[in-house]
C-alpha cells in the first residue's frame, strides 16, 4: 500500500505556512513546514517529495538560491518546485524561476483551488511513479526466480490495473492543462511542459513491462 506524499512548504512567515497547510488539506497527504531554505534542504536530506511550494522573498537564503541548491543535488534535482511570491514581478523575476528550476511561479494572492489543483496533478504523478517502481521491483524478483512474465497472473493484472491509473492521471493532466492555457501566462506552458515529460517517461516504462515488450528485465531496468 503506498504511502502518502510528502509536500514540502518554505516560507518564513507562519501565517502563510498555516494558509497553504488550510488549502492543502483537503489532499490529504502529509504537508512539512520548513521556514527558511537552510530547514528546507535539511529535511530534503532524508525525506521523499512529490513537490515543493517555494517562498521567494525570504531572508538570508532565498527562494532562488535554495531552489539552485534542490536542483544541483542528483537526490532532490527532479523535483517539481513551484514559487510562491508576493512580489509584482515582471519578466524578469519570472525568467529568473524557471532558470532554477521552478514549474511554475505564482503570485499572491492565489487562487486556492488553482493552486490545490496543480499541487494535485504532482501529488498523483508522484504516487503513481512509487507504484510503478515498486511494480518493476517485483517483477524483477519474479524475472530472476525464473518465472516469466507470462506466467505472472497477479503481476500481469496490476500492471493493468496500473495502466488505468495511470491513463486518469493522464486525462486530469490534459484537462489542468487545458484550463492552465486559458491563462495564457509563463506557467502554463512550463507546467504543461514538465508534466508531458513525466507522463510520457511513465507510460514509456509502463508499457515496457507488458508482457512480450521488450526483454524482460532489460525492460524493467529502464525504468529510473
Amino acid at each position: 500500500m503506498v504511502q502518502k506524499a510528502k509536500i514540502l512548504l518554505v516560507d518564513d512567515r507562519p501565517e502563510n505556512l498555516l494558509a497553504l497547510e488550510a488549502i492543502l488539506s483537503a489532499l490529504d497527504q502529509t504537508l512539512v513546514r520548513a521556514s527558511s531554505g537552510e530547514e528546507a534542504l535539511k529535511a530534503l536530506l532524508t525525506d521523499d517529495f512529490a513537490v515543493i511550494l517555494l517562498d521567494v522573498q525570504m531572508p538570508g537564503m532565498d527562494g532562488f538560491e535554495t531552489a539552485a541548491h534542490i536542483k544541483r543535488r542528483e537526490r532532490t534535482r527532479d523535483i517539481p518546485i513551484i514559487f510562491l511570491t508576493a512580489i509584482n514581478h515582471g519578466p524578469h523575476h519570472t525568467f529568473r524561476g524557471y532558470a532554477a528550476g521552478a514549474v511554475d511561479y505564482i503570485s499572491k494572492p492565489f487562487d486556492p483551488w488553482v493552486l490545490r489543483a496543480k499541487v494535485s496533478v504532482f501529488v498523483d504523478l508522484y504516487m503513481k511513479n512509487c507504484q510503478l517502481r515498486e511494480q518493476a521491483a517485483l517483477l524483477r524478483l519474479q524475472l530472476d526466480g525464473g518465472q516469466s512474465v507470462a506466467d505472472a497472473k497477479e503481476p500481469v493484472g496490476l500492471l493493468a490495473e496500473l495502466s488505468a491509473r495511470l491513463a486518469a492521471v493522464e486525462e486530469q493532466a490534459e484537462a489542468l492543462s487545458k484550463q492552465l492555457d486559458e491563462s495564457a501566462d509563463a506557467a502554463a506552458v512550463a507546467t504543461a511542459a514538465h508534466l508531458e515529460r513525466k507522463l510520457t517517461g511513465l507510460r514509456r516504462a509502463l508499457d515496457a513491462l507488458e508482457p512480450g515488450a521488450g526483454s524482460g528485465a532489460g525492460a524493467v531496468s529502464s525504468q529510473s
